[in-house]
Protein backbone atom coordinates (compact mmCIF):
# COMPACT_ATOMS: atom_id res chain seq x y z
CA UNK A 1 0.00 0.00 0.00
CA UNK A 2 0.92 3.54 -0.52
CA UNK A 3 1.15 5.98 1.70
CA UNK A 4 -1.29 8.80 1.45
CA UNK A 5 -0.74 12.25 -0.53
CA UNK A 6 -0.47 15.17 1.68
CA UNK A 7 -3.32 16.50 0.20
CA UNK A 8 -5.26 13.33 1.12
CA UNK A 9 -4.00 13.81 4.62
CA UNK A 10 -5.12 16.99 5.04
CA UNK A 11 -8.31 16.51 3.75
CA UNK A 12 -8.55 13.49 6.23
CA UNK A 13 -7.55 15.74 9.19
CA UNK A 14 -10.13 18.47 8.02
CA UNK A 15 -12.29 15.83 7.61
CA UNK A 16 -11.69 14.87 11.53
CA UNK A 17 -11.30 17.84 12.94
CA UNK A 18 -14.85 18.52 11.51
CA UNK A 19 -15.79 15.34 12.71
CA UNK A 20 -14.37 16.27 16.49
CA UNK A 21 -15.64 19.85 16.31
CA UNK A 22 -19.33 17.95 15.22
CA UNK A 23 -19.04 15.44 17.96
CA UNK A 24 -18.35 18.42 20.39
CA UNK A 25 -21.06 20.40 18.78
CA UNK A 26 -23.47 17.45 19.71
CA UNK A 27 -21.97 16.64 22.94
CA UNK A 28 -22.97 19.95 23.98
CA UNK A 29 -26.20 20.11 22.74
CA UNK A 30 -26.76 16.81 24.54
CA UNK A 31 -25.50 18.09 28.08
CA UNK A 32 -28.10 20.96 27.45
CA UNK A 33 -30.94 18.85 26.39
CA UNK A 34 -29.18 16.90 29.13
CA UNK A 35 -29.66 19.68 31.76
CA UNK A 36 -32.84 21.41 30.41
CA UNK A 37 -34.43 17.42 30.69
CA UNK A 38 -33.50 17.39 34.32
CA UNK A 39 -34.47 21.23 35.12
CA UNK A 40 -37.56 19.95 33.46
CA UNK A 41 -37.60 17.05 35.48
CA UNK A 42 -36.77 18.89 38.72
CA UNK A 43 -39.83 21.10 38.09
CA UNK A 44 -42.08 18.54 37.14
CA UNK A 45 -41.16 17.10 40.46
CA UNK A 46 -41.91 20.36 42.31
CA UNK A 47 -45.39 21.13 40.57
CA UNK A 48 -45.96 17.46 41.07
CA UNK A 49 -45.23 18.33 45.43
CA UNK A 50 -47.02 21.32 44.99
CA UNK A 51 -50.13 19.40 43.32
CA UNK A 52 -50.15 17.07 45.85
CA UNK A 53 -50.16 19.59 48.80
CA UNK A 54 -52.68 21.37 47.37
CA UNK A 55 -54.55 18.14 47.07
CA UNK A 56 -53.86 17.06 50.42
CA UNK A 57 -55.15 20.60 51.43
CA UNK A 58 -58.51 20.68 49.37
CA UNK A 59 -58.76 16.73 50.65
CA UNK A 60 -58.60 18.12 54.11
CA UNK A 61 -60.35 21.47 53.63
CA UNK A 62 -63.62 19.15 52.35
CA UNK A 63 -63.39 16.38 54.92
CA UNK A 64 -63.68 19.42 57.05
CA UNK A 65 -66.30 20.85 55.59
CA UNK A 66 -68.20 17.37 55.50
CA UNK A 67 -67.86 17.22 59.07
CA UNK A 68 -69.36 20.66 59.80
CA UNK A 69 -72.25 19.93 57.60
CA UNK A 70 -72.93 16.04 59.55
CA UNK A 71 -73.04 18.04 62.85
CA UNK A 72 -74.92 20.84 61.17
CA UNK A 73 -77.45 17.94 59.94
CA UNK A 74 -77.63 16.03 63.27
CA UNK A 75 -78.22 19.62 64.91
CA UNK A 76 -80.74 20.59 62.13
CA UNK A 77 -82.38 16.93 62.94
CA UNK A 78 -82.38 17.06 66.90
CA UNK A 79 -84.19 20.86 65.74
CA UNK A 80 -86.60 19.24 63.66
CA UNK A 81 -87.53 16.81 66.09
CA UNK A 82 -88.30 18.96 68.87
CA UNK A 83 -90.05 21.09 66.47
CA UNK A 84 -92.45 18.41 65.92
CA UNK A 85 -92.62 17.15 69.85
CA UNK A 86 -93.80 20.77 70.16
CA UNK A 87 -96.35 20.87 67.25
CA UNK A 88 -97.65 17.50 68.81
CA UNK A 89 -98.12 19.05 71.95
CA UNK A 90 -99.61 22.35 70.27
CA UNK A 91 -102.14 19.91 68.48
CA UNK A 92 -102.86 18.01 71.48
CA UNK A 93 -103.37 21.31 73.27
CA UNK A 94 -105.69 22.68 70.27
CA UNK A 95 -107.78 19.41 70.41
CA UNK A 96 -108.54 20.24 74.03
CA UNK A 97 -109.09 23.71 73.56
CA UNK A 98 -111.32 23.01 70.47
CA UNK A 99 -113.35 20.41 72.68
CA UNK A 100 -113.75 23.45 75.66
CA UNK A 101 -114.70 26.09 72.58
CA UNK A 102 -117.84 23.14 71.57
CA UNK A 103 -119.03 23.11 75.47
CA UNK A 104 -118.56 26.69 75.53
CA UNK A 105 -120.68 27.24 72.42
CA UNK A 106 -123.39 24.46 73.29
CA UNK A 107 -123.65 26.76 77.04
CA UNK A 108 -124.04 29.64 75.47
CA UNK A 109 -126.87 28.16 72.94
CA UNK A 110 -128.62 26.32 76.03
CA UNK A 111 -128.49 29.75 77.83
CA UNK A 112 -132.14 31.01 77.09
CA UNK A 113 -133.03 27.58 77.61
CA UNK A 114 -131.66 27.49 81.21
CA UNK A 115 -132.62 30.73 81.98
CA UNK A 116 -136.48 30.51 81.16
CA UNK A 117 -135.86 27.57 83.04
CA UNK A 118 -134.33 29.12 86.39
CA UNK A 119 -137.16 32.08 86.09
CA UNK A 120 -139.74 29.69 86.15
CA UNK A 121 -137.99 28.58 89.42
CA UNK A 122 -137.66 31.26 91.43
CA UNK A 123 -141.56 32.44 89.86
CA UNK A 124 -142.23 29.41 91.25
CA UNK A 125 -140.54 29.35 94.61
CA UNK A 126 -142.35 33.21 95.58
CA UNK A 127 -145.69 31.52 95.59
CA UNK A 128 -144.54 29.55 98.54
CA UNK A 129 -146.29 26.35 100.01
CA UNK A 130 -150.33 25.58 98.53
CA UNK A 131 -152.55 26.73 101.44
CA UNK A 132 -156.09 24.72 102.22
CA UNK A 133 -155.66 21.62 99.89
CA UNK A 134 -155.98 19.87 103.13
CA UNK A 135 -152.90 18.46 105.45
CA UNK A 136 -154.34 14.56 104.27
CA UNK A 137 -153.60 15.19 100.82
CA UNK A 138 -150.48 16.76 101.44
CA UNK A 139 -149.06 13.86 103.75
CA UNK A 140 -150.44 11.04 101.88
CA UNK A 141 -148.34 12.24 98.84
CA UNK A 142 -145.37 12.29 100.94
CA UNK A 143 -146.09 8.72 101.70
CA UNK A 144 -145.26 7.22 98.47
CA UNK A 145 -141.62 9.25 99.04
CA UNK A 146 -141.40 12.65 99.44
CA UNK A 147 -141.58 14.39 95.97
CA UNK A 148 -138.80 17.15 94.21
CA UNK A 149 -141.47 19.58 93.31
CA UNK A 150 -143.49 19.43 96.75
CA UNK A 151 -144.17 22.79 97.96
CA UNK A 152 -142.10 21.84 101.05
CA UNK A 153 -139.29 20.65 99.67
CA UNK A 154 -138.88 23.73 97.17
CA UNK A 155 -139.27 26.29 99.57
CA UNK A 156 -136.30 24.74 101.42
CA UNK A 157 -134.04 25.94 98.72
CA UNK A 158 -133.47 29.87 98.35
CA UNK A 159 -133.91 31.85 94.85
CA UNK A 160 -132.80 30.79 91.68
CA UNK A 161 -132.25 34.23 89.77
CA UNK A 162 -130.10 35.07 86.95
CA UNK A 163 -130.25 39.11 86.39
CA UNK A 164 -129.51 41.56 88.88
CA UNK A 165 -133.40 42.65 88.18
CA UNK A 166 -134.42 39.37 90.03
CA UNK A 167 -131.62 40.06 92.62
CA UNK A 168 -133.03 43.38 93.80
CA UNK A 169 -136.42 41.43 93.87
CA UNK A 170 -135.84 39.35 96.45
CA UNK A 171 -133.66 38.39 99.46
CA UNK A 172 -130.47 36.37 99.24
CA UNK A 173 -129.76 34.40 102.18
CA UNK A 174 -127.59 31.43 100.76
CA UNK A 175 -126.57 30.38 97.62
CA UNK A 176 -127.32 32.23 94.07
CA UNK A 177 -127.31 29.74 91.14
CA UNK A 178 -127.03 31.46 87.84
CA UNK A 179 -124.41 31.21 84.93
CA UNK A 180 -121.83 33.90 83.51
CA UNK A 181 -120.38 33.54 79.93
Amino acid sequence: MSSPSPVQIREANAHLAALHRRVAELEQRLEAAEKTVREQAESLIRKDEQLRAATQEITEAKDREISYLHEKLYQSEETIQKFQHTVKEKDALIGQLQHRCQLLDNICKSRPLLDKMLSHMAEAERMGPVVDLGETAINSSLTDGESSCSPNRVSNHKDFSLSEDDMDDQELDGVVFGTTV
